[in-house]
């Protein structure tokens, strides 16, 4: 059970540190506004975003909610059966939980995801998207290629 609290502890800073974040933008900014950080390459962009990554499934918010939380109880279940984990595993599995729960919240709470980063990669404007989304994609990653590297 200890082991579980330290990923616990990761989810639980991951998601705090998502929800904050969110709170300063909505709080600060209008939906649209843009504040230039780099010229031409990065800014703060306050959007609502009904769907998911590259708002693939928009307006699908029970779809993605249940979707959520399947997963999340997928992971749990996963982590509970298992005995050791390195410290790298709590980071990653803490951050994949906590970025997954600050999304879901998002959606459940508002019927949409706060997204706030905004690149530009010369003409590419790449979607605007959160700190949760990348605790995610990142977590994910390394995750598959770590079962990938197991088997």
């Amino acid at each position: 059970m200890r082991k579980n609290i330290k990923i616990v502890l990761v989810a639980l800073i991951t998601f705090i540190l998502d929800q904050f974040i969110k709170f300063i933008i909505t709080t600060n900014l209008s939906i649209a506004d843009t504040i230039n950080v780099i010229k031409n390459f990065f800014r703060i962009t306050y959007v609502e975003n009904s769907g998911a990554a590259f708002s693939i499934f928009e307006n699908s918010r029970v779809f993605l909610i249940l979707l959520s939380i399947l997963i999340l109880s997928f992971i749990v279940y996963y982590i509970t059966k298992r005995k050791k984990y390195s410290k790298f595993e709590f980071i990653i599995y803490g951050t994949l939980i906590g970025g997954i729960l600050g999304n879901l919240i998002d959606r459940i709470r508002f019927g949409y995801v706060i997204d706030y980063l905004d690149f530009n990669f010369g003409s590419y404007s790449f979607p605007v998207f959160n700190l949760a989304d990348i605790f995610i994609v990142i977590s994910g990653i390394i995750l598959m290629i770590k079962i990938m590297m197991e088997e």
